[in-house]
Formats: C-alpha cells, sequence, structure tokens
C-alpha cells in the first residue's frame, strides 16, 4: 500500500479532532483534519483525522494508551483500559476462558473482572402466582436465595483460581468478582460500557452444541452488541495458555479496516513469532482488482509486523466451512481472527458474519476486533 496514502483514524467534533492532532503530532505523527466547517470551525462535526498509512500502528498505540478525553467518544475506537472480563457460569470452559484469559492478562499487566449473571425463575416468566402480593413475598425470597448461592458458587471458583495461582499453575494475576441479577449478555455488555474492557475472554460449547442453541447464544449477542474486542475459548480448544497460539487464520475483505484488526493482533501478541494465513473473503459487491489489493496488504504486513509470516489464502462465498477446513488441513489452526464490522438486525439476521459462522461451526479460539 501506498505509505503516502491519507487514511482515517478516528472521527470527531472539531474540539476533540484538534486535541487528538495535537496528541499525536506531539509524537511525531503527521496528523491532517478534514471536514471541517472553514466559516465556523467550533460548530464542525464528524471531523476526520487523517494520517499517513505507514504512521498508523504508531497513532493507534498512542490513542489507546492515552486518557485525552473527559468524556467516552463513540467512534469505534473506544478507550481501553487495562482490564478484561471474564464471563463464567462455573462450567469446565468457564475454566478453560480462565486459563487463557490470566496468561492474556499477565503478559498485558491488565487485570481481570469475573462476570456471573443470575435470573430468577419468576422473572424469566417460569413460575406464575395469581396473587400479586405473595407473587411481591415469593419474588423477594427466590432472588434472595438465588444470590447468595451465586455468591457462594463465585467464592468457591475465585478459591481454586487463587490455590492454582498459588502453586503456579497460573499467572499471578489481580482479579475481583461481580455477581449481578440479569441475562447474561445484557450483564456483559453493560458491565464492558462501564469498564471499557482491553478484551472479554468467553467460554463456549462444542461447536455440535452450539448448533442445538444458534438461537440467543450469549456468545452471539455479545458480538453483536459490544464494542469491544472479543476472545471465545470452545471447551474442547486444544490449548490453556497463549505460548500454544502458533498459527492465525485472519478472515480478511481487504478493507482499509483490516489494518486495524491487525494492529489489535499485533498488540496481543507483540512477542510471538506467529504464522499469518490472511484469507481473503471476496466481497459480492466487486472483485475488481483484489488481486493488487492482497499484494499490498501483504507487502504492508510483512514490513510492520516483522516478527510474523504471512501467506494469502482464498475462500468462496459457496461454502465457507469446506473451505475452511481445506486450510486447516494443510497447518493446524491455533486461533481465527475476524475484524466485526457493525450490522444493523437484519444485515444480521439474513447475512450473518464470518464471525458468526466461524462461532458455531469450528472449535477454534476466535478473536473477534470490531472495527
Amino acid at each position: 500500500m501506498t505509505e503516502d496514502r491519507l487514511i482515517t483514524v478516528a472521527i470527531h467534533t472539531y474540539e476533540h479532532a484538534l486535541r487528538l492532532k495535537s496528541l499525536l503530532e506531539s509524537e511525531g505523527v503527521p496528523v491532517v483534519l478534514h471536514n471541517v466547517n472553514l466559516s465556523h470551525p467550533v460548530v464542525s462535526s464528524g471531523v476526520r483525522v487523517r494520517i499517513h498509512e505507514k504512521d498508523l500502528p504508531l497513532a493507534l498505540r498512542i490513542i489507546e494508551n492515552t486518557d485525552i478525553f473527559a468524556t467516552p467518544v463513540n467512534d469505534g475506537l473506544p478507550e481501553l483500559n487495562r482490564v478484561m472480563i471474564v464471563p463464567v457460569d462455573f462450567s469446565d470452559h468457564s475454566v478453560k476462558a480462565c486459563d487463557i484469559a490470566f496468561h492474556l492478562a499477565y503478559r498485558h499487566k491488565a487485570s481481570i473482572i469475573l462476570l456471573h449473571s443470575f435470573l430468577d425463575p419468576y422473572t424469566a416468566g417460569d413460575m406464575q402466582l395469581s396473587d400479586p402480593a405473595s407473587y411481591d413475598i415469593a419474588d423477594s425470597e427466590m432472588r434472595q436465595v438465588m444470590e447468595k448461592e451465586a455468591d457462594k458458587l463465585m467464592r468457591a471458583f475465585a478459591a481454586k483460581l487463587r490455590e492454582r495461582i498459588k502453586h503456579s499453575e497460573l499467572p499471578p494475576v489481580k482479579f475481583t468478582t461481580s455477581v449481578v441479577e440479569g441475562v447474561p449478555e445484557e450483564a456483559i455488555v453493560e458491565l464492558a460500557k462501564e469498564k471499557k474492557p482491553e478484551l472479554i475472554v468467553m467460554g463456549t460449547r462444542e461447536s455440535g452444541k452450539k448448533e442445538k442453541e444458534l438461537i440467543g447464544s450469549v456468545t452471539a449477542e455479545v458480538l453483536d452488541s459490544c464494542r469491544f474486542p472479543v476472545f471465545t475459548v470452545p471447551e474442547s480448544a486444544d490449548i490453556s495458555r497463549t505460548d500454544d497460539i502458533r498459527h492465525v487464520v485472519f478472515f480478511s475483505n481487504l478493507d482499509q479496516e483490516d489494518i486495524l484488526a491487525l494492529d489489535a493482533i499485533y498488540r496481543f501478541f507483540t512477542d510471538e513469532r506467529l504464522k499469518i494465513t490472511i484469507v481473503n473473503v471476496p466481497s459480492r459487491k466487486s472483485i475488481i482488482n483484489r488481486k493488487s489489493t492482497s499484494d499490498r496488504l501483504l507487502a504492508y504486513c510483512t514490513e510492520h509486523y516483522p516478527l510474523y509470516t504471512f501467506r494469502l489464502a482464498d475462500l468462496s462465498l459457496n461454502n465457507v466451512a469446506d473451505d475452511f477446513h481445506a486450510i486447516e488441513r494443510q497447518q493446524p489452526i491455533d486461533l481465527i481472527a475476524v475484524p466485526n464490522k457493525k450490522k444493523n438486525i437484519f444485515a444480521r439476521l439474513f447475512n450473518p458474519s464470518i464471525a458468526h459462522k466461524m462461532l458455531f461451526y469450528s472449535d477454534i479460539p476466535m478473536m473477534v476486533i470490531p472495527v
């Protein structure tokens, strides 16, 4: 890709764009502002902060690690804290998710929040009482019972983790616990909005079990609703730590956003010598010049991520699963990486994303990066 080409790294109000421009230029990154109302610049909205393509990795690191805004900005690049959220239901796949999360958190000097949500049967509508007074009493008592039980299970789960840390089975990572009432996916999204995590690590079931739960999957709902990176860990995954990850398959539409996702992967696995297979998922709209575009992307990756080795592979739209397994037969896949573009509800229902397809038909860990 042409290094002198300008790309948009953020879209802000004029005031915030000016502050970001000042910050980046103070660190040696030239910035150009576009879409400014020249007559009344202060009232400009949707100002594009643009930088040279070669400066993108540095600019992203500056943006994501500097506290420059007093209020959150909904620009697709949420400000990140050194915290990771791990939803747990105390099952085996929760344990597997903790294994990965603790190793990732230790490497990134992050803390962990273990989250568990419970929903009493009255709130869920599973039980009905005709007397409103009896309902209020029963509802209150049931909620107290379930909350106490959830707290008890969480304390036991946390005690086991501390025991594993004590015996060097897990890295020494500071963690806290949170038990809340509510629907799991809503509880996860609300906590993420509050804490702005660097990563959400979720355990998932085996692919056969997930197919039966296709509608209403907690993980799928989180992927749709949450604008923070999500790392899914199937219960049958043959890895327990990040050192086990060697080969990553990265699904690409050859868009500008792919670079943002690749840089996120690089930040999480900075010291690893990964093999990255960039899988070209063709667009239904256009296939013109995709060969030259993929070559430019490959050249960019080779230059900016020198510890990684890259190769290209193609994926047809006819049978994603078969094409994916063909790639897997060439070399075992340790991690799937998917840029996740925000879709409206109708697009999600009738044209599910690659992330959804891989979630339900693969038992390989997956990292989904919102772009």
